[in-house]
């Protein structure tokens, strides 16, 4: 079996092993049928915005611990990635009644939802680049899935346009590199010397410790959205 093989199964495993339960988000079903109220999608933008920028300094930062391996290729595409997020983030916070970025700023950020961008700022400077890569790529599928939901909704029952869609169309769809790109990352970590075996064993120890915080704050984002008042 070939060293990308390895790192292609570990990294399936983990997304299988990491995948949330569908009732864990409390929100995102009440999105989809329309009854979520639209202060809870200005929030849910607003939040977004601060996320958005610590979480590029984050990928930069790793990009940067990362500069002379595919980690760096990798991490400084996520950063890239949060930079075309922020611009499509406006139409859907103007559509939610949070006209320019001053509105979105203003909005007082919520520990619940910025717990998630805290403990990435956290690996991004403790946290070993190979497990954060994995528990990243286990995360953005949840992630890209809630944001299909959302996009479809927003279209379907809340009469959003294409343009205040596309934040969420952005990370629904599937990146066809992405995969490509983590095997890449982890690949090399195999070759340099932690082999299958230890691997293996990273990704029983700090590769899910990560991953299983990482979808818990995600889960604790939309979860605190859930709970605003109306």
């Amino acid at each position: 079996m070939t060293t990308a093989q390895d790192a292609g199964e570990l990294l399936a495993r983990v997304r299988a092993e990491l995948a949330p339960h569908a009732d864990e988000n409390r929100l995102i079903g009440r999105i989809a049928d329309g009854s979520a109220p639209p202060g809870v999608l200005a929030a849910l933008a607003a939040q977004q915005r601060r996320i958005i920028a610590s979480d590029r300094r984050s990928f930069l930062l790793l990009a940067a611990r990362c500069a002379d391996s595919p980690g760096g290729a990798y991490f400084a595409e996520l950063a890239a990635g949060e930079t075309q997020a922020l611009e499509l983030l406006a139409p859907f916070a103007a559509a939610c009644g949070l006209a320019d970025d001053a509105a979105l700023r203003a909005q007082a950020p919520l520990p619940g939802c910025q717990a998630y961008p805290a403990y990435l700022a956290w690996l991004a400077v403790n946290g070993e680049p190979t497990g954060v890569v994995l528990a990243l790529t286990a995360n953005f599928a949840a992630w890209g899935g809630y944001c299909a939901t959302v996009a479809d909704a927003l279209r379907h029952r809340y009469g959003f346009g294409d343009r205040a869609c596309a934040f969420f169309d952005f990370f629904a769809a599937p990146d066809p590199e992405a995969d490509a790109r983590a095997i890449a990352v982890v690949a090399q970590a195999q070759r340099q010397g932690q082999g299958q075996a230890e691997g293996q064993g990273q990704a029983d120890g700090d590769v899910l410790e990560y991953g299983r915080m990482l979808q818990g704050y995600e889960l604790m984002f939309w979860n605190t959205l859930a709970d605003l008042e109306p």
